[in-house]
């Protein structure tokens, strides 16, 4: 599978990357016998990159993630994690919520979340990261979720992580959010090596072409997607169908559809196309896809592999589904 370096740092990310929420039990339990299955299907597809957070069940995403790759050479693979939120055990003697979803995972809330952009927050999350992990090192790390937290974001979090990064506990360093303005400030005002966008560079929302992609172009950084498919609408749009976690306008609902059916006129499934639109811009570095299951692994890296027309990209664009020629120079 094709790789892609990390800005000008030493790491290199798979251009498919493996999404470890799900093996965190987002929405649902997952069995762990089927989140140590779905990394290994990543791996026997040649996915080399994961991504985790403490955030992600309460720290169980780390742990069966690191549980799942322990086994496998430390150099062949790559793993992201974030900092800002550090998990506390509720006091002794306070017995834990079970009352089904912690914040939208179902695991017991042993623990609590709290916002931490402090630079001893940031250490300490790595450290505990790293200890649930069973790994020495970080290879990338991202300021997670940092948009009502900016001051401390810039100000004492970003700094902590570049100290982190010049004494080798984490290889590259970037923020990951929902939003693209201040990933934009983050590649114009600091030294990051990468940023993750979710949701702003599909084909139902390419706000992230205004500044965000030509910022990092220009810089020599790298960007990771995610929420290619917008949470469900571009996999499956239907009635009911979800868009960012809420039910979708009709007004996308119908977007999406129209651009259902351009690409299946061209035989190609809307998922194969959603998966691959990122991929053409030069500065993307890898699609994050969320799994859960051996299957959906699968499937993802199937739709992956297949060829995508140029028409298809020409009638999206001759609809006006596009805002640009999404074929890169490699034509792909």
């Amino acid at each position: 599978m094709r790789r892609n370096r990390v800005g000008s740092s030493a790491v290199e990310v798979t251009e498919l990357s493996f999404g470890a929420a799900g093996i965190g039990n987002l929405f649902h339990e997952v069995d762990p016998a089927q989140a140590a299955a779905a990394v290994d299907a990543a791996w026997d597809e040649g996915v080399r990159y994961f991504d985790t957070a403490p955030h992600y069940g309460l720290g169980l995403s780390e742990r069966r993630l690191g549980e799942a790759l322990r086994h496998r050479p430390r150099d062949a693979y790559v793993v992201s994690t974030k900092v800002g939120r550090v998990l506390d055990p509720l006091p002794a003697g306070v017995p834990a919520p079970d009352d089904g979803l912690s914040e939208g995972f179902a695991v017991r809330a042993t623990h609590r979340r709290r916002w931490d952009f402090s630079a001893d927050g940031v250490r300490r999350s790595i450290e505990d990261s790293l200890e649930r992990l069973g790994l020495d090192r970080i290879d990338i790390a991202y300021l997670h979720d940092p948009d009502d937290h900016a001051e401390a974001a810039f100000g004492t979090a970003y700094p902590a992580l570049e100290k982190l990064r010049a004494e080798g506990v984490v290889g590259a360093i970037g923020a990951g959010m929902n939003q693209t303005a201040m990933l934009t400030r983050f590649l114009r005002d600091t030294d990051v090596d990468t940023v993750l966008c979710a949701g702003r560079y599909t084909l139902l929302d390419q706000s992230a072409l205004a500044e965000l992609l030509p910022e990092a172009a220009a810089r020599g950084r790298s960007v990771v997607i995610g929420g290619v498919f917008n949470s469900g609408l571009l996999a499956d749009p239907r009635p009911g169908a979800t868009y960012d976690y809420a039910a979708a306008p009709i007004t996308l609902l119908d977007r999406a559809l129209r651009i259902k059916a351009v690409t299946e006129a061209h035989g190609v499934p809307l998922r194969a196309a959603a998966l691959h639109y990122p991929l053409a811009h030069p500065a993307v570095a890898s699609v994050l896809v969320g799994t859960r299951s051996p299957d959906e692994m699968h499937d993802a890296a199937d739709l992956l592999s297949r060829a995508i027309p140029d028409a298809v990209w020409d009638d999206l664009r001759a609809e006006g589904l596009l805002t640009e020629d999404p074929l890169d120079e490699d034509g792909r």
